[in-house]
């Protein structure tokens, strides 16, 4: 875990740097768009799992109960986009804000080979060249501190096992 909350710190680094220079930046509670277009199932490692998890059991049972059964249903699904469990539809925001994992906190402050990591917002602003002055993140150096971090499973897969050793 020590490697994971070195990265997180890492991370929340980038971010705090490109907001504080940013004061408009879009990408704040209540933005979120990102959550609810995933272009597929989100991928995590152990690690992020482990993490994950505290936040999952800080939850209530009810709302616990709810994301579970929105967990499991990604399970195999098919349509795109997908819409993040962790996600307060109501809201806007992440309802294991500190524990989500390294896609959520990189998305939208991170570049990958030149190709943005963000949203057509931002992507617009970037095109205007309003953001030109932006040191981005390098999601390339991230995804090789995740090789490091193991196997990557999707977020079902690791629900899945956790509730069956529960039983």
């Amino acid at each position: 875990m020590k490697t994971l909350t070195q990265l997180h710190a890492d991370i929340d680094t980038r971010v705090k740097i490109i907001r504080d220079n940013q004061p408009d930046w879009l990408c704040r509670q209540g933005c979120d768009g990102c959550c609810r277009r995933l272009a597929a199932v989100p991928k995590i490692t152990a690690d992020e799992w482990h993490c994950l998890q505290q936040g999952l059991m800080a939850l209530t049972p009810e709302r616990f109960r709810k994301m579970g059964g929105e967990i499991a249903a990604l399970a195999g699904q098919i349509a795109r986009p997908v819409i993040c469990p962790l996600l307060d539809k109501a809201n806007g925001a992440c309802l294991v804000y500190a524990h989500r994992p390294i896609a959520c906190r990189t998305y939208g402050f991170y570049v990958q080979r030149d190709q943005g990591l963000y949203c057509k917002d931002i992507e617009a602003r970037v095109s205007d060249g309003a953001l030109s002055e932006v040191v981005w993140g390098n999601h390339d150096g991230i995804d090789h501190r995740l090789l490091a971090l193991g196997e990557s499973r999707e977020l079902p897969e690791w629900f899945a096992d956790w509730q069956r050793d529960a039983d």
